[in-house]
């Protein structure tokens, strides 16, 4: 008999998951095979009553466990915090909002049996907004230049992996978790199934500007020092043009001394190296920052509550 944890953070999903978590019960009966589960539901200090409803659902369900955090400190450190309380040999990751059915689980577990550590759904069609799915190319091409994702697998939100990853997942204890750079850490032997991808239940989607932002810098700067190498290259080819541009206004003075000094031109490779400069000093303060925080350390995730108060405890 295998033990699975579905591991799912909750945010602004007071409608929803209800469904949700009664759509994996449904799919984990449907089962074949002996299967014993839990559900871990990770509310991130969410502004509506999904608490409420997580109490409701654990006082039904022994198997389903939640946990509420203190703040909102984000989805990955939600995630952190369900892995740590998993007990199950494999750990599903899923969204609160209905987007990737339940019964779809099942065939990423089929997958692991075929000897891989972990398995990622891949979405015939998305149907996510085109911000989002411009979010999804960027962070694509982020996490095969930074953090070795391997070019034929794509990386979502919905997969499952065997617990060892998991349990190496959760050494990270700094406080910018960045999933897919702790799984590719891990192990490369990876592989996608295709899946439906439905539309949301209600509402849209978390993610803003600022929320893509803060994953992109958790990805750049966490799990590589590629960006630091992009600002040395960037200082020398700036340093490259600048003494190009020099040798040629000497030669362009002599060969033509009545020539009008070039302030507009002067003033554009001013404003150009500056920027430059700036964007180096930004991303080695960021570095720093995070630096700082980490040896400060800054909780990752702080749990304020729990439904298990009175069962015993998941972990």
């Amino acid at each position: 008999m295998i033990k699975v944890s579905f591991v799912i953070p909750c945010y602004n999903s007071e409608s929803t998951i209800e469904k949700v978590t009664g759509d994996i019960i449904k799919a984990v009966e449907a089962y074949p095979g002996d299967m014993e589960y839990e559900i871990i539901l990770i509310n991130d200090n969410s502004p509506d009553g999904v608490w409420s409803v997580i109490t409701k659902l654990s006082e039904e369900n022994r198997k389903i466990h939640g946990f509420r955090l203190s703040k909102n400190f984000g989805q990955y450190a939600a995630l952190m915090a369900g892995y740590k309380k998993a007990t199950g040999d494999i750990i599903i990751s899923l969204d609160d909002d209905g987007q990737t059915p339940a019964a779809e689980s099942l065939v990423l577990i089929d997958k692991l049996d075929e000897g891989y550590d972990v398995v990622f759904g891949r979405y015939m069609e998305r149907r996510d907004s085109s911000f989002r799915k411009f979010g999804t190319y960027i962070n694509k091409i982020m996490s095969e230049s930074l953090i070795g994702k391997p070019k034929h697998i794509d990386v979502t939100s919905f997969f499952a992996m065997k617990r060892f990853v998991a349990e190496s997942i959760t050494q990270y204890e700094n406080p910018y978790p960045y999933i897919a750079g702790l799984v590719f850490r891990t192990t490369i032997n990876c592989a996608n199934v295709d899946i439906k991808h439905e539309h949301r239940m209600e509402g849209k989607s978390g993610y803003t500007f600022k929320k893509l932002m803060t994953l992109w810098l958790n990805g750049f700067t966490s799990f590589s020092i590629k960006p630091l190498r992009l600002a040395t290259i960037l200082g020398f080819i700036c340093s490259a043009v600048g003494f190009a541009f020099t040798v040629y206004t000497i030669v362009d003075r002599i060969i033509n001394p009545d020539l009008p000094a070039g302030y507009s031109a002067l003033a554009s490779m001013i404003l150009f190296i500056g920027g430059v400069i700036m964007i180096m000093l930004g991303v080695i303060g960021e570095y720093i920052g995070r630096l700082y925080i980490s040896i400060n350390k800054a909780p990752q995730y702080i749990i304020k509550d729990t439904t298990d108060k009175d069962k015993n405890p998941v972990n």
